[in-house]
């Protein structure tokens, strides 16, 4: 019993001295997130955006298929601030997998309050934007925009059926109708 208390003390002070050069990571000169801002620019949140200004978004975001005779196969959804469905519109020609997809870039852009162009751009500069991949309902795919007016976020519309650029482009149209 002795013999079998003096391993276990012996393992125990072991793993104590051992976790030490652990307990800090230096910093990463070549990393941009080890920078620190100086401020931070956030778009407040406003008031949910009403149907009728969603339906006007989504309109005019169909509107650009139609322009650019895209063949209606995109879905459109446009989202509160919290990221909750407030208007959807499906064209004939849309994929099923666009109806969801649509809606997870409207809300990923409500969510953290940008384009989901952003997270696009960042994951392709390499491996110190891995961790954008653990975020919460992350998209790294263009075509979700945020709705601002008067200053405030009132909401999102996010985009799909088509490349990432048609996508953004439908996307931007809807929201350049509320501004």
């Amino acid at each position: 019993m002795r013999r079998l208390t003096m391993i276990a003390g012996a393992l125990c002070v072991a793993l104590v001295t051992s976790t030490g050069a652990f307990a800090q990571v230096p910093p990463d000169p070549n990393n941009p997130n080890e920078a620190i801002p100086d401020a931070l620019n956030v778009v407040p949140y406003g008031e949910t955006i009403k149907l009728a200004d969603a339906m006007k978004a989504a309109d005019a975001a169909l509107a650009e298929v139609t322009k650019r005779k895209w063949d209606g196969a995109f879905c459109v959804s446009v989202v509160g601030p919290s990221g909750d469905l407030v208007y959807f519109a499906k064209g004939d020609n849309c994929q099923y997998a666009s109806i969801e997809i649509s809606q997870h870039k409207a809300r990923v852009a409500a969510r953290y309050r940008r384009p989901t162009v952003v997270f696009e751009r960042l994951l392709g500069k390499g491996p110190n934007f891995a961790y954008l991949t653990t975020l919460d309902g992350m998209t790294g795919s263009r075509g979700g925009n945020p709705i601002i007016v008067g200053g405030k976020m009132i909401g999102a519309i996010g985009v799909s059926g088509g490349s990432g650029s048609q996508d953004d482009a439908i996307s931007l149209a809807g929201q350049a109708a509320l501004k």
